[in-house]
Order: structure tokens, then sequence, then C-alpha cells
């Protein structure tokens, strides 16, 4: 399995069938893709092959997970997933010690590259800290810290 894969996956599992949560912002969501984030698309019908597809397109190859290592591509890539690509980029970047600029570039390869393993741990501070600035913190904290030690657990961080 490659790290897209494994990455996908284990968003996967995280993310409902189906939900409409009058406290998430995404409105309908199937897979984890919402209609906010997808106006156009008809949400119910998605197929799970849809969503990989989506997944793929949108967040892995949009955040350039491929350029970064691994455990770290798996992290961004589930990051993106919930915060946004260039948020997502941004919070790597301030967890590398760089400038967050929502963009990767050679910089940024490099010290994800150089990275030390504590890296995993203030990566994972900083997306909690992400996600308790979310208006909906109050109704999906547990969730989300939830999924972030699963996350941790699964990519061996």
């Amino acid at each position: 399995m490659n790290n897209f894969e494994t990455a996908v996956n284990l968003t996967l599992e995280k993310e409902g069938i189906l939900s409409d949560h009058k406290d998430d912002a995404g409105g309908l969501t199937k897979y984890g893709i919402s209609q906010a984030a997808y106006p156009g698309l008809d949400i119910a019908s998605l197929t799970k092959a849809d969503a990989i597809a989506i997944y793929k397109r949108d967040y892995w190859d949009k955040a350039q997970c491929e350029e970064i290592p691994y455990p770290l591509d798996i992290m961004l890539f589930d990051t993106a997933v919930n915060h946004g690509v260039t948020k997502a980029v941004k919070i790597l970047q301030e967890s590398l010690g760089i400038t967050a600029d929502g963009v990767i570039g050679q910089e940024t390869r490099a010290a994800a590259r150089q990275a030390k393993n504590s890296i995993y741990t203030v990566f994972m501070i900083n997306r909690l800290y992400a996600y308790t600035e979310a208006k909906s913190w109050p109704t999906f904290r547990e969730g989300w810290k939830n999924r972030l030690v699963q996350l941790a657990k699964e990519v061996d961080a």
C-alpha cells in the first residue's frame, strides 16, 4: 500500500458515511466531503471511489504530500481534510519553525526532511490548537481529540 492509500484509508475510518449535523459548517457530508466545500456536487450520491478521487486531487496533491516524508505526509493530509490545504500547510510550517505562508516550497520540503521526531508532537499540538479556534469546538472536541490520538498511534508518531 502506498502512502496515499494509507492516508486516505485512515481518514475514511474517521469520516462518517453520511451526516448533516447542525453544528457542522460543512453541512451535508459524506465520506468527509462536504456540501459547503463542493456546492455543485450531489453529496448524497457520492461514492467512496468519488471521495477517494477528490481526496487525491484536492488534498493529497494540492498539499504536495508526496513531497513530505512519512509520517508527516499522512498527518498533513488528514489535517488538510479537516482544516483545508492552506491551513494544514501553515500548521506544518509553524511546527517546523519556518515561515508559515501556506505554500509547500523548497524550504518546507527541506525542513520536513530534516525534522526530528519531536515534530510529530509539535504538529499534533498545533493542530489541536487549530481545532480549539473552531466555532464548533464545543460540539466536536471529544471526537477531534480522539482523532488526533488515533492518528498519532496509527502513524506511530
